[in-house]
């Protein structure tokens, strides 16, 4: 039983009505954390059951005949452990470069002194609706030599306009008094970024590292546009190709022989390479996860 306290209402309790609400929330949550789970640990049990239990569905819930042999064969394929390096390099080196352009373009726009930032912003705002298109981007990176380049999947991707708008709001929730009294102390603007504004915003800078290491760790159809060499080729690339084009010549064992073989081996492998892929974000966003609402909320709302 809850007792609601507060002045007038000290005699207040829960009615029957609001109880069953309650417990019907209850399940009702509770059934939805099962069906998000259940895929989870299904694609875990999968990748370390024998695949033979996985294809005819007698493994549904837990691993049966455990096994880690389609791991052993991920770790042992030079191609996933090089495209996984790739993946951590364009994560780390992108994701840095994105929070230093989003931080620099959002904190002049926060200032109310900047002439024209009505009409940088809506300029800003109109890229989201209208790009140049594929074939144009295309042809302006093959100009400016950064086909098939580490580059190439760092620099077109270097600023977020949506998350610009989210720090600039931010950083327009600081007080501006602060930025007034340092300016009247002898502080210029980058020293006011970096020893005011920025110790106040790790919320948001911290929703930014993880928004743009997301998108970094998934991105697959920029390197399959432009690249070309498998030694540059991003995780989920590698994935792309054992998921849909049946690229697994190279993790078969050439003992291989029959159909139903084969298709234990890639069965396996499918489940194993899944749990490698997205194991690292997993990890990330727990140490991530109490500032995530808190630079959302106060990023997109406040202003």
């Amino acid at each position: 039983m809850i007792q609601v306290y507060g002045k007038g209402w000290e005699n207040l309790r829960e009615s029957k009505t609001d109880r069953t609400f309650i417990v019907f929330n209850y399940i009702f949550l509770t059934l939805i954390a099962l069906l998000v789970l259940y895929p989870l640990i299904f694609v875990v049990s999968a990748s370390l059951s024998n695949p033979q239990y996985v294809i005819s569905g007698e493994m549904w819930l837990w691993p049966k005949e455990f096994t880690v042999e389609a791991y052993e064969k991920v770790f042992k394929n030079k191609d996933i452990i090089n495209g996984f390096m790739n993946t951590m390099k364009y994560t780390v080196v992108g994701t840095a470069l994105n929070v230093v352009m989003t931080i620099l373009a959002a904190y002049p726009l926060s200032r109310r002194d900047l002439k024209g930032r009505g009409f940088i912003m809506a300029f800003m705002v109109f890229t989201i609706f209208f790009s140049g298109g594929l074939i144009p981007t295309y042809l302006l990176i093959r100009d400016l030599g950064m086909l098939n380049t580490f580059w190439v999947m760092i620099i077109p991707n270097a600023v977020a306009v949506w998350n610009i708008i989210i720090m600039r709001t931010f950083f327009q929730s600081i007080p501006h008094e602060l930025q007034e009294s340092a300016m009247i102390d002898g502080c210029g603007n980058f020293r006011i970024l970096w020893n005011i504004v920025l110790p106040l915003s790790f919320p948001v800078i911290a929703v930014m590292v993880l928004f743009y290491a997301v998108g970094h760790w998934n991105s697959y159809f920029q390197a399959l546009i432009y690249l070309t060499d498998q030694d540059r080729f991003p995780l989920q690339l590698i994935l792309r190709q054992i998921l849909i084009q049946g690229q697994t010549d190279d993790m078969i064992q050439a003992t291989t022989e029959s159909f139903l073989a084969q298709q234990l081996s890639v069965e396996g492998l499918k489940y194993a390479v899944l749990i490698v892929a997205n194991l690292p974000m997993l990890l990330l966003y727990p140490f991530l996860q109490r500032y995530f609402v808190k630079g959302v909320m106060i990023g997109s709302l406040k202003g």
